[in-house]
């Protein structure tokens, strides 16, 4: 089963990329796939992740890409929205239709006081 969001705008690298609120990330996801594509070292630091997130560095995605699931709606999440952005992009060229990048990253994430883990 797939999410639609309500709220999305065209990624301005990515014109096949679509950016999704975070605020609509936290209402919803019980019913997405968070997948956090920053370093390690980034993702228990000082911003911390997203619960439930799985971490998947972005330069590993080429090689992680089956173990996601195609069947469900897929949201990526980076530092700001630039590698997110790519991953997202990344997906779609392999067949992905439910996938969408999180507008602002964990910066802008942080700057709502949306709820993080470190």
């Amino acid at each position: 089963m797939t999410y639609t969001f309500k709220m999305h705008t065209t990624n301005p690298q990515f014109q096949d990329v679509q950016d999704v609120n975070p605020q609509e990330v936290l209402e919803n996801a019980h019913q997405l796939t968070l997948i956090d594509v920053r370093e390690t070292s980034e993702y228990n630091a000082e911003l911390g992740h997203i619960a439930g997130t799985r971490l998947v560095v972005l330069s590993s995605l080429p090689t992680q890409i089956n173990s996601i699931p195609q069947d469900k709606t897929v949201v990526f999440v980076c530092r700001s929205g630039g590698r997110s952005a790519q991953a997202t992009h990344f997906a779609k060229a392999n067949g992905f239709r439910h996938v969408y990048n999180m507008r602002g990253g964990m910066l802008l994430w942080n700057q709502l006081l949306l709820p993080i883990e470190k």
